[in-house]
């Protein structure tokens, strides 16, 4: 089962500069059972390097958003959910997890492995495209190629979470190889799906569809039209429930309107370019692609255009829409990118080859564990189960020792307390919800009726990081409204109880404050 040999042209051949398929010779055929093989390889390697984190409760916008609307179409069929406020993201992970907790039954263990499943679906993809984009490349540069994904901490995180990114990367690949493949109907389906997944997937079809209109391939362009049409489809039938085209004027705001002011702009194509390109050991592999750049044609035939044509759509698209800044957003770009470094590595001779290899992938790869020294999500690598397992302890202590106690605290612990599907606790808590820990939320706190408080660290802050710096904490102030929360010292130092629990994990800590005499 050779994919790296079955995907490559018998001959040699010159650069591909027209439509796919028209130079080159045919590709050889791979019988379906060989693709069914990967994806059983693909799925146990992912299933087995999560099997830890398996029964991991749900985490902050998983317990937000997408469980909860999940579970009103699992239970209620609701396709537009209202336990809690609607968004404009399509239903199709919801209905892809309705489906596995139909099958198997409700559980976190039930939708990690479904969206474990989701993921290795994705890698193959992943893998596959790099084989095609790598034709000419020497050597196997798709197996290091998958090989970065795998271990890119976004990824490995994002993989068993229940959000949208990690499958709207699965179907981006996935589309993308059909489209260079020339297998024009197929990947228009494909986007078809990746549409009903998340809405910004609609830039991949639309390029597809401009693209071949450049080419004057009218009628293969047309096909590329379907995926907006049906994404409008859903937008009416949003806003003919919810009365909004985005399910809430917030949502609008916050995503749409809010990030257009130049400075947010330029900060936020700032943070998209360091991250793909310098972050995680990415600097390594960014060296290696401007070499090939310079010395070699690997990126000069029409599928890597149409690949950095991709990279480079969703990069604006993501400078010029949404709120939040997160890497996650950037999964679909991420085989093309590691193609990329994986294929550039391959120009160098054996001795560089091998040690740039390892610095990229080694680093990639310890950026599981290792916190960046500056702010950044715990869902961006392992961090993020620390948090959950913290989060856990603190709501396990709390409903075995003050099960009646109203519970001040900030979320996500309300949302751990309060609703036992997210997987901390048995019966509902009583919480008294706190928008943060910032210094002056605590102090204005009417103490005389605070029986229980819970803090703890909601972002990841070291000490001597650049957002402690005086001039930088004053421009998120002023165009994010970023207010620093109290750390631990300040915390204990403000809160005028006792400390009845400390718990502690990878840097991250919660204190349970309980008022004498309960």
């Amino acid at each position: 089962m050779d994919f790296a040999a079955a995907d490559r042209r018998s001959q040699p051949q010159p650069a591909n500069n027209g439509p796919a398929g028209k130079l080159g010779m045919p590709r050889r055929s791979i019988r379906p059972g060989s693709y069914a093989i990967l994806f059983g390889l693909f799925a146990a390697l992912m299933v087995w390097s999560h099997l830890w984190l398996l029964r991991l409760p749900y985490y902050w916008d998983e317990a937000g958003q997408f469980i909860p609307s999940a579970l009103d179409l699992f239970r209620h069929g609701w396709w537009i959910p209202r336990s809690v406020p609607p968004i404009v993201h399509p239903p199709g992970v919801a209905a892809y997890l309705t489906a596995a907790w139909t099958i198997a039954g409700f559980h976190p263990a039930v939708t990690r492995i479904a969206m474990l499943l989701a993921a290795a679906g994705g890698l193959e993809a992943a893998f596959l495209l790099a084989i095609e984009l790598l034709r000419e490349a020497p050597g196997r540069p798709g197996f290091l190629a998958a090989a970065l994904l795998f271990a890119s901490p976004v990824f490995f995180a994002q993989a068993m979470l229940a959000q949208l990114d990690m499958p709207a990367m699965a179907l981006t690949a996935l589309a993308l190889l059909l489209f260079v493949q020339e297998r024009v109907g197929e990947a228009a389906a494909v986007s078809v799906a990746l549409v009903l997944v998340k809405e910004t997937g609609v830039v991949e079809p639309l390029l597809f569809a401009g693209w071949l209109a450049w080419e004057r391939r009218w009628r293969e362009a047309a096909w590329f039209l379907m995926p907006a049409a049906v994404l409008a489809g859903w937008l009416v039938i949003l806003r003919h429930t919810t009365g909004d085209w985005m399910g809430n004027a917030g949502f609008l705001r916050y995503n749409l309107l809010e990030p257009l002011h130049p400075v947010r702009l330029a900060v936020a194509l700032a943070r998209r370019t360091y991250f793909l390109f310098f972050a995680n050991f990415h600097w390594a592999g960014t060296l290696a692609m401007l070499y090939a750049w310079r010395h070699t044609g690997l990126f000069r035939q029409r599928s890597w255009r149409v690949a950095w044509l991709l990279v480079a759509a969703y990069g604006l698209m993501l400078t010029v829409l949404g709120g939040a800044v997160l890497n996650r957003y950037l999964l679909p770009v991420l085989p093309v990118l590691f193609a990329a470094m994986a294929g550039a590595l391959s120009y160098l001779g054996r001795v560089p080859r091998l040690g740039v290899s390892v610095v990229l992938l080694g680093g990639v790869a310890a950026c599981n564990w290792v916190n960046p020294p500056y702010p950044f999500p715990f869902e961006e690598n392992l961090a993020f189960a620390d948090f959950v397992h913290l989060e856990s302890d603190a709501a396990d202590y709390v409903a075995h020792w003050y099960p009646h106690a109203v519970v001040a605290s900030a979320w996500p612990m309300t949302g751990a307390l309060e609703q036992p599907d997210l997987g901390f606790v048995r019966r509902p808590v009583a919480v008294e919800k706190l928008n943060d820990f910032t210094p002056g939320r605590l102090r204005a706190l009417n103490w005389s009726g605070v029986q229980v408080l819970i803090v703890f660290s909601r972002s990841w802050d070291p000490p001597h990081n650049f957002m402690r710096v005086g001039a930088i904490r004053s421009l998120w102030h002023r165009f994010y409204g970023y207010e620093p929360e109290a750390d631990l010292q300040e915390t204990r130092a403000i809160v005028p109880l006792p400390v009845a629990a400390h718990f502690e994990r990878g840097g991250q800590w919660v204190d349970v404050y309980v008022r004498a005499g309960r």
